[in-house]
C-alpha cells in the first residue's frame, strides 16, 4: 500500500512546488500581490478536478495506473507550457484601471494556469477513489508530499533560477507518472522507463526558455525602463527566494539615483550601478574612491536632516540596500555604522563582487554589515543608538501605482516603532524617508503611526517629539526619544532653508513658515499634522479620503490606503490623472475574487448541479455542501492568516508561504492518517462526534495562538532562520494535526451514503477554498488577522451541525416520518 501511494506524494510535492514557484515568478513578472491569485488558481484547478471526477470516476478508476500516469505526465507538460503561454499574454495589471479589456486577459491567465493544478489534483482524486477504504492514509501521503514540495522549493530557489526550478517541478511530475506506470497490466516497464527518461531529460537537458529580465516583465517596472536606455546592460544577476537582484550599468546615460536631492545641489553625483529587486525597488551602488568631498551632494538630501542635530552618532541603518546611506553616515562623521540587510546576495554584491567599486566601505572597522531582518534585529539587539535610519528602498512607480497595498509590511507598524524607540539612547532619533504623494497618504499614515507609538511609550505630547520636512519628491520624518529642543528646531529650520526644503511640522512652526519652496496648492502635510495631533484626530482619520489609520502588527498593511467610498470619485477622475490615486493591488484582488467566483461556479458547481440525480436527495446535498463549504473557508482562513502572521517571524513573504503551507499540509496529513483512530477512540465510532470534538480543539488552539504568538515572536526573533523554521513548524503542528481530521472524517460520513457524494464534497470544498484564499486576504485588511481567525473558528464550530442534521434526517426517514428523497429529480 505504501509503495502504491508514493506517486501520490510525488505529484502532491510537484503541485505545491509549482504553486510556490508561480508566486516567485509572478513577483518578478508582475508584483507580490499576485501570490493570492496563484493560491486561488491552484484551488480552482483542484475543485474543477473534483467535478471532472464526478463524471468520469468509474472508467478512470478501472484503469487507475494508466489514468494516474497520464494525468501526472500531463501535469509535467502543462507546468512548463502554461506558464510559457501565460507570460506571453498581453496582460498588464496596472492597465485594468483604465482598460477593462485586461479583465479578459486576466481570465485567460486563469484558464491557462489552472491546467497543471487540474491534472495534479486529478491524480489525487483518483487515488481517493481507488483507495476509498483508506482515505486517511491517502490524505496523509497527499498532504505530507505537498508540504515537502512547498518547503523544498525554497531550498531549490537558493540553488537555481526560478525558470530552471520550473524544469525540476515538471520532471517530478513525470517521475510520479513513471512510478504509477509500474502498476499497469501491459507494457508497464516500457511505459515506466520512457516516462523516467523523460523526467531525467527535462531536469538535466532541457534549456530554460526564460530568464529574467525577459521581454514579458511588466513594462511599468523600473528594470524594463532602465534597459530601454541605449547601451544599458546587465552586469550581474543573482537569484534566491528573497528576490532576483539585477545589477545594471548605463554608460551612455549614467544613473543618478539620489531620492530627495535638493534643487540647490550643484555637485554631480559619481558613477552608479543600479540594483533592481524583482525588476523594481531600485537601490544604487555608488562609486567611491575615499574622498568625502566627492559625496558632498548627499548632505543635500532630506535623509541628511538628523545629522544636523546629532554629533558623531552611533547609527543603525535598517535596510542597507547598496551603499548610499552608509556613505551618508560616514560623510556626516558617524562614530559607528551598523547596516542591516535581509538578502545575503545583496550583502555579497556590496561586500565582495563590487567592493572595489564602492570603495570597500563595508570592510572599514567602524562599519558592520549584519545579515538579518530589520525588525528582528532592532527588537533583539543589545546595542543602543543615536540614530536609526530607515531609508527609501521601494521605487516611486511601485508606490504611485499602489502595487504594495496587499504587501504585509512590519517595518512601519506601531509595534515596530516601539521597538525602535526602545533601542534609542535618551537623545536618539528615528529618521524615516518616504516618497511624497499628493494628496498625501504615506506620510500622514506614518505620522499617525508615530503618534500612536509615542503615546504607547507613555509620551503625553507627541508633537514635541516629531519633525517633518519635504522636498519636491520625498519627505523625511524624525521621531525623537526626547522632546526636540529649541536648538534642534533652529537647526532643522536652517537645514530646510539652506536646501529649499519645506518644513511640514516642527514644534512651534506656524502656517506662514510652511509651503515656501516646493509649493502645493495647499499645505496638506502641515494641516494633516495639526489635525492628527489635535483632539479631533479620530474624526479626521475617519473623514479623510484615504485610509491613514495607524498600521499595527494585527493589520500590517501600511500601504493600504483604499476606501470604498472614494472609489466613484476616483473612477470619475481616472482619465484626468486620478488612476494614480487608485490602489491597484486592492482592486486587482477584488476583481480576482469576482472572476474566481464565476469560474468556480462554472467549472465546479454547475456541472455538479447538472448531475444532481446521481448525487442523492436535496437535503443531503445541501447539508453536505454546507459542511464542506464551511471547512474549505475555515481551513484556508486560518492558513492564510498564519502565512501573513508568520511573515514577521520568518522575515520574508515567500518563507512564510513555503513554511506555513508545508507545516499545515504535512501535519494535517498526519492528522488525516490518524483520523480513523481518533474516531474510534474519541468518537466511539461516530464520524460526526469525532468531528465535533476535533473542531473544539481547533478553536481552542487557534484562540490560544492569537494571544501567544506575538509574545513568542518577540522573544525568538533573534534566532537563526533554520531555528525559526523549526519553531514555526513546531507551533503549527498541533493545530494542523486536528485541522487535518474534519475533511477525511466528513468524506467517510458522506461516502457511507453514496460514493458519488465524495466527488460532490471534493468539488464544494475546492470551490470554497478558491474563494477563501482571496477572501482571507481582503478580510485581514479590514478586520485584521484576529478577526479572520475568529471567523474561521466560528465556521469550524458550526460545521458539525450540518452533518448531525443529516443524521437526524436519515433517522426520521428510516422511521417513516419523511419520504425518501434519494430518487427525487427536482429540488
Amino acid at each position: 500500500m505504501r509503495a502504491g501511494l508514493l506517486p501520490v506524494s510525488l505529484i502532491s510535492a510537484a503541485t505545491l512546488a509549482h504553486e510556490v514557484l508561480l508566486m516567485r515568478l509572478f513577483s518578478i513578472l508582475q508584483w507580490h500581490d499576485f501570490s493570492y491569485m496563484i493560491i486561488s488558481i491552484a484551488l480552482l484547478g483542484f475543485g474543477a478536478s473534483g467535478t471532472f471526477l464526478a463524471f468520469a470516476r468509474r472508467p478512470l478508476v478501472e484503469r487507475y495506473p494508466a489514468a494516474f500516469a497520464a494525468s501526472a505526465a500531463l501535469f509535467g507538460i502543462t507546468a512548463v507550457a502554461t506558464f510559457a503561454g501565460a507570460e506571453r499574454l498581453p496582460f498588464n495589471a496596472l492597465e485594468i484601471v483604465w482598460n477593462p479589456g485586461q479583465l479578459g486577459w486576466l481570465a485567460a491567465s486563469y484558464a491557462l494556469l489552472i491546467l497543471p493544478f487540474f491534472f495534479g489534483a486529478t491524480c489525487i482524486g483518483l487515488a481517493f477513489s481507488r483507495h476509498s477504504r483508506q482515505i486517511g492514509r491517502v490524505y496523509a501521503f497527499d498532504l505530507v508530499g505537498a508540504g515537502s514540495g512547498a518547503l523544498g522549493t525554497v531550498g531549490l530557489l537558493f540553488l537555481v533560477f526560478p525558470s530552471a526550478a520550473l524544469r525540476f517541478v515538471a520532471a517530478l511530475g513525470f517521475a510520479a507518472a513513471a512510478l504509477a506506470a509500474t502498476g499497469m497490466a501491459r507494457h508497464r516497464w516500457l511505459s515506466a522507463g520512457g516516462l523516467g527518461i523523460t523526467a531525467a531529460v527535462i531536469a538535466v537537458w532541457l534549456p530554460p526558455y526564460w530568464t529574467a529580465p525577459g521581454p514579458h516583465m511588466s513594462q511599468y517596472k523600473g528594470l524594463r525602463m532602465a534597459l530601454e536606455v541605449p547601451n544599458a546592460r546587465v552586469v550581474e544577476e543573482r537569484s534566491s527566494p528573497l528576490g532576483l537582484l539585477t545589477v545594471v550599468e548605463s554608460p551612455t546615460v549614467p544613473f543618478r539615483y539620489v531620492p530627495g536631492l535638493s534643487l540647490a545641489n550643484t555637485q554631480e553625483p559619481p558613477a552608479q550601478l543600479a540594483v533592481f529587486n524583482d525588476g523594481d525597488s531600485i537601490t544604487a551602488l555608488t562609486a567611491y574612491g575615499g574622498d568625502p568631498a566627492t559625496i558632498a551632494y548627499l548632505d543635500r538630501t532630506t535623509a541628511a536632516l538628523p545629522y544636523r542635530i546629532l554629533e558623531r552618532p552611533r547609527v543603525l541603518i535598517l535596510g542597507a540596500g547598496g551603499s548610499e546611506q552608509v556613505l551618508l553616515a560616514l560623510r556626516a562623521g558617524a562614530d559607528t555604522v551598523d547596516a542591516v540587510e535581509v538578502n545575503p546576495q545583496m550583502i555579497d554584491l556590496a561586500r565582495n563582487r563590487f567592493a572595489d567599486f564602492v570603495g570597500d566601505i563595508f570592510s572599514r572597522p567602524n562599519v558592520h554589515l549584519h545579515l538579518a531582518e530589520a525588525r528582528a534585529y532592532a527588537a533583539t539587539t543589545g546595542e543602543r543608538y543615536d540614530l536609526i535610519q530607515i531609508p527609501l528602498l521601494d521605487s516611486f512607480s511601485a508606490a504611485a501605482a499602489g502595487v504594495q497595498s496587499m504587501h504585509e509590511n512590519y517595518t512601519y507598524t506601531v509595534e515596530a516603532l516601539g521597538d525602535y524607540l526602545a533601542v534609542l539612547r535618551p537623545a536618539g532619533v528615528i529618521a524615516i524617508t518616504r516618497w511624497l504623494r499628493v494628496p498625501p497618504r504615506d506620510i500622514l499614515k506614518l505620522f499617525a503611526t508615530a503618534i500612536a507609538a509615542l503615546e504607547a511609550d507613555g509620551i503625553a505630547e507627541p508633537g514635541r517629539h516629531l519633525a517633518l520636512i519635504r522636498s519636491w519628491n520625498t519627505s523625511t520624518l524624525l521621531v525623537a526619544k526626547s522632546p526636540f529642543t529649541d536648538g534642534d528646531v533652529a537647526a532643522i529650520r536652517g537645514f530646510a532653508a539652506g536646501n529649499f526644503f519645506d518644513i511640514s511640522w516642527a514644534q512651534g512652526i506656524s502656517a506662514s513658515a510652511v509651503n515656501n519652496y516646493n509649493q502645493l496648492d495647499q499645505e496638506y502635510l502641515y494641516e494633516g499634522a495639526l489635525a492628527l495631533l489635535g483632539p479631533e484626530r479620530a474624526n479626521f482619520i475617519e473623514r479623510y479620503k484615504f485610509d491613514i489609520a495607524p498600521a499595527t502588527d494585527n493589520r500590517p498593511y501600511f500601504f493600504d490606503f483604499f476606501r470604498w467610498r472614494a472609489l466613484p470619485e476616483l473612477l470619475t477622475l481616472r482619465t484626468q490623472g486620478g488612476a494614480a490615486m487608485l490602489d491597484w493591488g486592492y482592486l486587482i484582488l477584488v476583481m480576482t475574487l469576482v472572476q474566481a467566483a464565476i469560474l468556480s461556479a462554472v467549472l465546479i458547481l454547475l456541472p455538479l448541479r447538472l448531475r444532481r440525480r446521481t448525487l442523492g436527495g436535496a437535503v443531503h446535498r445541501l447539508r453536505f455542501g454546507l459542511y464542506f463549504l464551511a471547512l474549505g473557508l475555515a481551513f484556508l482562513f486560518i492558513e492564510i492568516a498564519f502565512i501573513q502572521r508568520f511573515v514577521l517571524f520568518l522575515g520574508h513573504p515567500l518563507y512564510a508561504v513555503a513554511v506555513v503551507l508545508a507545516g499545515f499540509l504535512a501535519f494535517a496529513g498526519l492528522g488525516s492518517a490518524g483520523a480513523a483512530r481518533w474516531m474510534a477512540g474519541v468518537g466511539r465510532g461516530s464520524a460526526v462526534r469525532a468531528i465535533a470534538v476535533a473542531v473544539v480543539v481547533i478553536a481552542f488552539l487557534a484562540a490560544t495562538y492569537l494571544l501567544a504568538l506575538p509574545f513568542i515572536f518577540e522573544r525568538l526573533l533573534a534566532l537563526a532562520d533554520t531555528a525559526k523554521i523549526a519553531i514555526a513548524l513546531f507551533l503549527i503542528a498541533p493545530l494542523a494535526v486536528f485541522m487535518g481530521m474534519p475533511f477525511p472524517l466528513g468524506l467517510v460520513h458522506v461516502g457511507a451514503r453514496s460514493e458519488a457524494f465524495i466527488a460532490w464534497a471534493w468539488g464544494i470544498n475546492g470551490c470554497a477554498s478558491v474563494l477563501s484564499a482571496i477572501l482571507a486576504a481582503l478580510l485581514a485588511m479590514q478586520v485584521g488577522f484576529t478577526g479572520v481567525v475568529t471567523i474561521a473558528c466560528i465556521l469550524y464550530l458550526i460545521a458539525p451541525a450540518f452533518l448531525a442534521g443529516s443524521d437526524r434526517y436519515d433517522q426520521q426517514a428510516s422511521d417513516g416520518f419523511v419520504p425518501d428523497l434519494n430518487a427525487t429529480t427536482d429540488e
